[in-house]
């Protein structure tokens, strides 16, 4: 964590470690850098993993950019999310090259594991770019977060996916490890199928 850091610095770190395995979260002058381990890495993929297979079985049009660089120079803030999705204004963004947040819509779904560090600071900096949803997973239990006047409300169900709650999508997760990686997305691909087909 560093302190004191400009905004032209900032920039000038993202272009140099743009290639590097690094998370920078940029917030008024403060800098952290992360490092991903190996298990956060493994999480992030399965939770969005999750993501892209709930949008499969809703037939939901998505469009994943991973851990593009967020930022805008009039809020004085910008980060990498772990995972994030574009959905319900993903017409805007699709196919562009650059994302200006000046401009163009922030992602309506993010994606933190906070297996190794929390992304608590984190959230402040998504709220402030508007990012209408955030999911943090702590290796335990899944959180689902919405933007609320301008601040981060816990909720225990999905927005951006009716009648999913973050209780279920842990019980899935608590399972990685000892469940291969392809057979619980199938399990997990299945459970949402029988959960569609009960509220139809």
């Amino acid at each position: 964590m560093f302190s004191g850091i400009s905004w032209h610095t900032y920039v000038s770190l993202v272009k140099e470690l743009h290639d590097r395995r690094l998370r920078l979260t940029y917030n008024r002058g403060m800098l952290e850098i992360m490092v991903p381990s190996p298990e956060h890495e493994y999480y992030k993929k399965l939770v969005g993993r999750f993501v892209e297979t709930l949008a499969e079985e809703l037939k939901i049009s998505i469009y994943p950019l991973g851990s593009t660089t967020l930022n805008r120079k009039d809020l004085n803030c910008g980060l990498e999310p772990d995972e994030c999705f574009y959905i319900q204004s993903q017409n805007a963004v699709k196919g562009k090259k650059r994302i200006d947040l000046a401009q163009d819509p922030p992602p309506d779904l993010v994606i933190e594991i906070d297996i190794t560090s929390s992304s608590e600071s984190r959230l402040s900096v998504y709220a402030a770019l508007g990012v209408l949803e955030a999911w943090r997973y702590d290796g335990s239990s899944l959180k689902i977060y919405q933007l609320q006047n301008r601040e981060y409300v816990q909720y225990s169900q999905s927005q951006t996916f009716p009648n999913l709650s973050a209780q279920q999508v842990s019980q899935f997760l608590q399972q990685a490890g000892t469940v291969d990686y392809l057979d619980l997305v199938n399990r997990f691909r299945s459970w949402f199928r029988d959960q569609i087909q009960q509220s139809s």
